[in-house]
């Protein structure tokens, strides 16, 4: 994974996004929102690659090797689909209506943005400081994904 872990924090946030998304066209059943979490996640990654791999083929420097670590390098966009795809899948545990599974997805989703951009500051050498100010940031672009969902919903 990079060190800079940009893949999973834009995953984490576009995996908010999906589900507040499925959630503003009415109640999606559990096995539809799964599908929708990873299959967005995968489509978002394949984009990923090839941006990456078209900008590497455009300076010459296409190969397989570059193709493999560029694949690699964007997992973490897929990676990060899984946290809210697996709360969907756990959700009966918990005796949840489709409204409330699509809030454990999300908040799932939203925790891991701001966990993965914590950890990415405090990876890069960040004073405490700065890694609050990352996980702030990174709250509020969770927040007004809630604002929306909320909005959206009435």
């Amino acid at each position: 994974m990079r060190g800079d872990y940009a893949g999973a924090v834009y995953g984490s946030l576009l995996a908010a996004s999906v589900v507040v998304g499925a959630g503003t066209l009415g109640a999606f059943p559990r096995l539809q929102l799964i599908a929708l979490l990873l299959g967005t996640g995968v489509v978002f990654w394949a984009a990923h690659v090839f941006a990456r791999l078209f900008g590497a083929r455009m300076a010459g420097r296409l190969s397989w090797r570059v193709i493999r670590r560029t694949s690699r390098e964007e997992r973490p966009i897929i990676e990060a689909a899984v946290p809210p795809a697996l709360a969907v899948a756990i959700s009966p545990l918990f005796g949840l209506g489709p409204q409330g599974i699509a809030w454990l997805a999300l908040l799932v989703a939203l925790a891991g943005q701001v966990g993965w951009a914590t950890v990415a500051a405090k990876r890069a050498g960040a004073s405490r400081r700065l890694m609050a100010v990352a996980g702030i940031v990174n709250l509020l672009l969770g927040l007004v994904i809630v604002l929306l969902k909320v909005g959206l919903q009435h």
